[in-house]
């Protein structure tokens, strides 16, 4: 078992002040649940290799999922620091919890809101806020990760619908959806289809073996002549920026939320070398020590500042996806280092389930691939300084 212990977040800078109320607010409930309902339980289920479902209701109950989008929908219409925060404080509990919240937030209500009909929105939005349903998003496939445009799903136009073939692979939430958000390619361009669980020939088995995200249920998608009706076609996608936009709120996501991750790694590594004797006195009392958390606050505080203001642009509408590349590249970086640094200053230690270190930093292995690659988002920063596509 692991408990939240005496953590408090890092405010080196004043953050905090820059907040209103109802930031502070959503961050705190947040950050209570983390520490009452999943802390105490998540290792176990780590072991396991099992999502905890039992928190999806209380997830719901608190507005966790597509809080930015109108109430209408289900919503609560928040700011995009307030959901930054959410998935900040989701993920110091693990990055399971995180990649359920965002995959349902992000990759299944936005692109259901943002290119889906009136009748989709109100049928499958309120649903997927309350957690009547589960949703997962359809886009990489086995062949084909980084370059997304490679896809070799497609959909065949036949009357009253289209045919679907092809499969999708490291599907968050797949084998437990209720619906599933697929791009595919429609005469060549990339549409969205929303594929109900139960339709025939589309199955969803369950990936084994993860030594990384554990607490996570991920899946493969397969589609054989699944029959999609034509009212299941988002009418407004089209071409591969359809599912890009997607991506680039997840990724929004995970530059806030690897914050809560190196925050916990940060929290638990400087409360033990101040009670952890050696050479009879803390290890919070060595150089060596000092210059390694010096590091580590330094480092999250950027990150802070980083997403606090990315927040900002998002919502005045100025936020480019070439900026959220910066967040999510730089922001896993540096959550990857604080949690590897943090399991050497355990020592011994750091390798035991006492501590939430190791369960981190395996997680962030997969969460520093996943929604682009560091290599991809540099190319992505490197192309948009100079104008030269290198990855092409």
């Amino acid at each position: 078992m692991q408990s939240s212990g005496t953590y408090k977040s890092l405010d080196y800078f004043g953050i905090d002040e820059m907040l209103t109320d109802e930031e502070r607010s959503i961050r705190d409930t947040v950050r209570d649940f983390v520490n009452e309902e999943v802390l105490p339980i998540i290792e176990e289920y780590n072991q396991k290799m099992d999502f905890p479902k039992q928190l999806i209701p209380k997830m719901a109950e608190l507005g966790i999922f597509g809080p930015t989008l109108p109430v209408e929908y289900g919503g609560m219409g928040i700011n995009n620091v307030a959901y930054g925060l959410i998935m900040q404080e989701l993920e110091r509990g693990d990055s399971g919890v995180r990649s359920f919240a965002s995959v349902q937030s992000a990759l299944v209500m936005y692109p259901i809101y943002t290119f889906g009909s009136e009748e989709q929105r109100k049928k499958y939005l309120p649903k997927l806020a309350s957690a009547e349903m589960i949703g997962c998003f359809g886009l990489t496939e086995p062949d084909y990760g980084s370059n997304p445009g490679g896809m070799i799903t497609k959909a065949e136009k036949v009357d009253g619908g289209y045919i679907l073939n092809g499969a999708k692979m490291w599907i968050t939430n797949g084998t437990v959806a209720d619906v599933a958000v697929v791009w595919a390619k429609l005469d060549g361009k990339v549409k969205g289809f929303l594929v109900d669980k139960g339709t025939k020939g589309f199955s969803a088995p369950e990936m084994k073996g993860k030594l990384s995200l554990r607490a996570s249920i991920t899946s493969e998608l397969v589609f054989e002549d699944c029959f999609i009706p034509d009212e299941n076609l988002l009418p407004e996608s089209g071409g591969l920026k359809s599912p890009l936009m997607c991506l680039t709120q997840a990724r929004y996501g995970i530059a806030w939320g690897v914050i809560g991750l190196a925050n916990e790694c940060y929290s638990t590594v400087l409360n033990y070398s101040l009670s952890r004797i050696q050479f009879d006195k803390p290890l919070a009392a060595f150089q060596i020590t000092q210059e390694k958390l010096a590091y580590m606050v330094s480092e999250i505080t950027k990150a802070q500042l980083l997403c606090f203001q990315l927040a900002k642009l998002k919502d005045a509408g100025k936020m480019r996806p070439q900026q959220v590349s910066l967040a999510k590249r730089n922001n896993c970086e540096i959550a990857k280092i604080i949690a590897s640094m943090s399991r050497e200053m355990l020592g011994a230690n750091g390798i035991l389930d006492e501590y939430p270190i190791m369960r981190h930093q395996n997680n962030i292995e997969s969460v520093k691939t996943y929604e682009g690659t560091h290599e991809m988002h540099t190319l992505i920063i490197g192309e948009d300084v100079t104008g030269i596509a290198a990855y092409k």
